[in-house]
Order: structure tokens, then sequence, then C-alpha cells
């Protein structure tokens, strides 16, 4: 039974995120922020190295609003970061 580029492109998001968490987790740096903005940047490498030369199927389209939705996660967190830097009275 042949496998989809569909499963094999869920299968290497999996294994993606499975090594993220160990490989943070070995550093001691596993929280919930940092798990999310590694595993976006794997799921961004993830999609590019499978795009398809000639045809895109429909359930690739769909993938642009999961990497909508990812980039504004991402910039909620940066902005949460950058203003707990930021002194207090400045915004």
């Amino acid at each position: 039974m042949a496998v989809s580029r569909r499963q094999r492109f869920v299968h290497a998001q999996v294994a993606a995120m499975l090594a993220v968490a160990f490989v943070l987790s070995l550093l001691d740096s596993l929280t919930g922020e940092l798990f999310f903005v590694v595993s976006l940047i794997a799921f961004l490498v993830n999609v590019e190295l499978t795009a398809p030369f000639h045809v895109t199927p429909r359930w690739r389209r769909r993938l642009r609003w999961v990497i909508a939705l990812g980039l504004i996660a991402f910039g909620y967190i940066v902005v949460q970061r950058i203003l707990t830097i930021l002194p207090p009275g400045v915004f």
C-alpha cells in the first residue's frame, strides 16, 4: 500500500515536532512558547521542502490558513515578549 503525499507530510511534521520536544527537553528549555515557535519554523520548512512543482493539490492550498494563523500567533507571542521587556509606563 502506497503512502500518499499528504500522509508523508503529516508524518514528517509529527516527526519534526517530536524531535523539537525531545531536543528542547534535553536542553531543559521546553516551554509552550518556544515549542510553538520552533514547531512553526519546522512546519514552514516542511511546507517548502515538500512543495510540488507543477500542480498544487487542494489540501496544500488550505495550508495557507494554517500558516496565517501560525504567524498571527507568533506575532502575538513576540508582542507579549516585547511588552514584558519594556519598562512599566512605556505602553
